[in-house]
């Protein structure tokens, strides 16, 4: 997002980049940077620039009064987002889950988008066996939750399709690194987690799985983002029946 409070101020002070940078000794492109990408200088430099224009750095730079460092961390998390689940490129979730290594988190009422149309078996057996840890959270197809939302979606056949994925993934469970649990929880979004990498597909009442935004998060330093979820996802896990 661009500065535009800086570059006001700049205006009205009578700056030009190069002047700035000159007085800051920094490169004029830096300067350009602070402007159109709405960059942050060193909190040293914010101080002198701030001196410089005559206003105060949490007017120059509101997000400082929000935690803005803290809020662009989490926006670098995001690394893509699709107005729909329909939307994500089936290559997508293949790389994801091929990439990773060590695990794989899954949280879906029925998921069998997954094991119909993405090979999920065939890569929970692989990883499995390579050592990755697989735990996978399905609803639970005698819940009152799971009916709930397959009237609300206007799919009468979730409960079933809950049982028919359970039964795709049975012979996984066999591998002493594949988890499977059933939920009752209301699910407001479905969490697939590939190693650092998230897929997070929200839920909108009356619409299906399908037709929500999902977002790609990478997990970085100092993000909450992803760690929001994860932590959601180990609380239903918490709550979940294991099937043996």
């Amino acid at each position: 997002m661009a500065n535009h409070r800086l570059r006001g101020a700049m205006t009205a002070a009578g700056f030009t980049n190069s002047r700035l940078a000159e007085c800051l000794s920094v490169d004029g492109k830096t300067v350009e940077r602070w402007i159109t990408q709405g960059r942050q200088p060193h909190p040293s430099t914010r101080a002198h620039i701030s001196k410089l224009l005559g206003h105060e750095e949490t007017y120059l730079w509101p997000g400082l009064l929000i935690g803005g460092r803290s809020a662009e961390t989490s926006r670098s998390e995001v690394v893509q987002m699709w107005a729909a689940r329909a939307d994500v490129p089936h290559e997508i979730w293949r790389a994801l889950m091929r990439q990773a290594n060590e695990t794989i988190e899954i949280l879906v009422y029925s998921g069998g988008f997954l094991v119909e149309s993405l090979g999920f078996v065939d890569i929970v057996t692989e990883k499995a066996r390579a050592g990755a840890q697989i735990r996978v959270l399905l609803g639970d197809p005698d819940s009152e939750a799971v009916r709930e939302r397959g009237h609300a979606e206007g799919l009468p056949t979730l409960p079933q399709r809950c049982k028919s994925t359970a039964e795709y993934l049975a012979d996984c469970l066999k591998l002493p690194e594949v988890s499977l649990r059933i939920h009752d929880t209301p699910l407001y979004t479905s969490i697939y987690r590939f190693d650092d990498n998230m897929l997070v597909n929200t839920h909108v009442y009356g619409a299906y799985a399908a037709r929500a935004p999902v977002q790609h998060l990478q997990r970085i330093p100092g993000g909450r983002l992803f760690t929001l979820y994860a932590d959601s996802f180990e609380q239903v896990w918490a709550t979940g029946r294991p099937v043996v």
